[in-house]
């Protein structure tokens, strides 16, 4: 399934893999080399804690490579009358006025309204025009939305 990032998003990424790999990573090495020092590894607390955080970054930056090297970059500048990944739209659902950003699912965060393209509401809104009325399944049942702007 193809993964949509903005360049942000992707300089994010990149950021945190360098920091696992340059810094996470020495660091944990050498808590399990302190922790060796030690002794009696079975009964070690800090020798399996720090194994443990070994293996979630190390799978961690198997993640973080595997999605920098399959993404997709969306311009979030292009312009357009349909709505597509990367643009904003403002909507008027049941009487209230919002602004969603529809971004990718790795930059999802609906408390600073970016929503997935996978998203009910992100799957709605994708391919409408200014004027349009989309029905959104939603928990309780199902919401109309119209389409204000796209930017």
């Amino acid at each position: 399934m193809t993964q949509y990032i903005s360049k942000e998003g992707l300089t994010k990424l990149m950021s945190e893999l360098e920091e696992l790999k340059n810094v996470k990573r020495k660091e944990v090495i050498e808590r399990i080399t302190k922790a060796k020092e030690l002794g009696d590894l079975s009964e070690n607390a800090d020798y399996h804690d720090a194994k443990d955080e070994q293996g979630f970054i190390e799978g961690r930056i198997i993640e973080l490579e595997h999605m920098i090297k399959n993404v997709v970059i969306v311009e979030n500048n292009k312009k357009s009358d349909i709505v597509d990944i990367g643009h904003k739209v403002k909507i008027l659902c049941e009487g209230s006025e919002r602004e969603y950003e529809i971004v990718g699912s790795n930059e999802a965060n609906p408390a600073e309204y970016k929503i997935s393209n996978e998203s009910p509401l992100g799957q709605a809104f994708l391919g409408s025009k200014v004027g349009d009325v989309v029905k959104v399944i939603v928990p309780k049942g199902e919401m109309e939305c119209e389409i204000l702007a796209i930017s």
